[in-house]
């Protein structure tokens, strides 16, 4: 599976990929959603995980741009938040996310959610 990550927070952001590519997925990492976007002109992917708060573009931002894309429209995305309120999920899921992951979480919740999210596309 090919993945797409952008999240700002460094360490957080390779932690996920080595534990994503040990599971054996394909992974691409980028810091903002600007860079997200570039990524996806790029390669295919069957996934993009989001943090929600990045500098240059946002999560909820790139999340809005992916949708209103036709080329990437189809493509679930996972965002990583670390609000819980009711008013920022549902803010995600009117810009198209189809879940979200608070943070703190363990690579393997992450991984079990994509997992989750890419068997309902087959």
């Amino acid at each position: 599976m090919n993945i797409l990550i952008a999240d700002d927070e460094l360490r957080l952001r390779k932690v996920v990929a080595m534990f994503l590519k040990k599971s054996g997925h394909d992974v691409t990492e980028v810091a903002d959603g600007s860079q997200a976007l570039s990524a996806l002109r790029l390669k295919a992917f069957d996934v993009v995980v989001l943090d929600l708060m990045m500098p240059i573009l946002n999560g909820l931002d790139t999340c809005i741009a992916i949708k209103s894309n036709p080329e990437y429209k189809d493509i679930p995305i996972l965002l990583l938040t670390a609000s819980v309120s009711s008013e920022e999920r549902a803010k995600g899921i009117a810009a198209g996310a189809s879940a979200y992951v608070t943070k703190p979480f363990s690579p393997k919740d992450l991984l079990e959610r994509i997992t989750e999210l890419t068997s309902k596309l087959v």
